[in-house]
């Protein structure tokens, strides 16, 4: 079954590119009104009018830094001053670094756990209550591949994916019954900027997907009359998660290390 989301209004982050900008490519042709957030102003404002042309779907554009405490709030704030009430939320937004721990910038980060999961679950919380009333949509939080085994040398990064994991997969469990569909997507290796700002491809382990394929997997399972509390995208990648979570702990940290490597 292909779930129509006419009338409802999808809110996006990181929206401006990648996997974000599919995800609100798929959404509007479902016929959902969108709600795009991005700091990149220009980006998202191009993809808007487009999407408004294609589709005819009503597209509010919040260009905004995500990594900073009570954004949940201030962006339920603005939306409720404009009559606007989320039905989807897309938490996409998020980045990566690479490198030994006693290497990193404290700043960088601060920001890095600030985005993928501070933000992330202040927004969750913060839409929560409306979603869960409207239970015509859907959350989907992107985690990854990274999140199901420690990374030496992206120690950060793997933890903070570890988490959304987690957490999602427990507000799945939460919410079974309220009608919201609950999703912890988890990718590996996909054709975004993700590693423009990782600044190194070495930890692109296995065979690259696109971004369409990743959001196929994603919509697949929201389709499903029991939407999963996570899927795994790609058949390579789903062995080797299973794997991941088989081997004794030291086997997959010393494997991830190898695999990631690149100092």
């Amino acid at each position: 079954m292909t779930m129509s989301y006419s009338g409802t209004t999808a809110l996006i982050t990181g929206a401006s590119s990648g996997l974000g900008a599919e995800f609100a490519q798929r959404f509007a042709a479902r016929g959902s009104n969108l709600v795009l957030v991005a700091r990149r102003v220009d980006r998202l404002e191009d993809l808007a009018q487009q999407l408004r042309s294609e589709h005819g779907i009503t597209v509010t554009v919040l260009p905004m830094d995500l990594g900073h405490a009570g954004v949940g709030r201030e962006l339920l704030n603005e939306l409720t001053t404009r009559g606007i009430t989320v039905d989807t939320l897309i938490n996409n937004a998020g980045f990566g670094t690479q490198s030994p721990l006693v290497e990193e910038d404290p700043d960088v980060i601060a920001a890095e756990i600030a985005l993928n999961v501070s933000a992330l679950v202040d927004i969750t919380r913060a839409f929560m209550p409306g979603m869960v009333s409207s239970g015509k949509g859907a959350l989907v939080n992107v985690a990854s591949t990274a999140a199901f085994q420690p990374i030496p040398g992206m120690a950060v990064y793997g933890a903070t994916k570890a988490f959304v994991l987690s957490f999602t997969e427990a507000v799945a469990h939460e919410t079974k019954n309220s009608g919201l569909n609950v999703l912890a997507l988890c990718p590996g290796a996909t054709r975004t900027e993700f590693f423009d700002v990782l600044g190194s491809d070495s930890a692109a382990v296995g065979r690259m997907q696109t971004s369409a394929q990743v959001v196929d997997t994603a919509l697949k399972a929201l389709d499903r009359k029991g939407t999963p509390g996570s899927v795994v995208s790609g058949w390579t990648n789903r062995v080797a998660a299973g794997i991941a979570q088989r081997l004794p702990r030291a086997v997959t940290v010393a494997i991830a290390a190898r695999a990631v490597q690149d100092w």
